[in-house]
């Protein structure tokens, strides 16, 4: 024997229907299926792959951006490196300098930079009074 009955949209349908569509929905809210759910975030199956597309570019970029960092760190450190190299190489040069002078003021001689330097030293002393 079958029983009819109105829906929820008010239409006549089988009792058992009804009862299997009942069950189903119960299942459904229980297994959280988004039907009728209220639950936030990103639904399963959904902008999967343009979500991996973006995610994977944004992984690529921030790799340039490292790589580009990293390259300026050591044209920085190249440069500071150069220009210290330069300053050594100068002072080497300044004071193999005054080892010759020193070996020529041994010998009794008066090297021609030791009195440059003098007068030069003279004059630094008078600008500043």
């Amino acid at each position: 024997m079958l029983l009819y009955g109105p829906n929820a949209n008010g239409k006549l349908e089988e009792a058992g229907d009804r009862r299997c569509r009942r069950v189903d929905e119960v299942l459904a809210r229980r297994l959280g299926s988004k039907r009728e759910g209220t639950k936030r975030g990103r639904k399963p199956g959904r902008k999967a792959k343009s979500d991996m597309k973006a995610k994977l570019e944004r992984s690529r970029q921030s790799a340039r951006e490292c790589r580009a960092r990293k390259k300026l760190r050591y044209q920085y450190l190249e440069e500071l490196v150069t220009n210290r190299e330069k300053a050594v190489i100068a002072l080497h040069r300044e004071l193999e300098q005054y080892r010759v002078w020193s070996k020529e003021l041994d010998e009794g001689k008066v090297p021609e930079g030791v009195l440059k330097l003098i007068e030069d030293e003279k004059v630094k002393k008078n600008e500043k009074e």
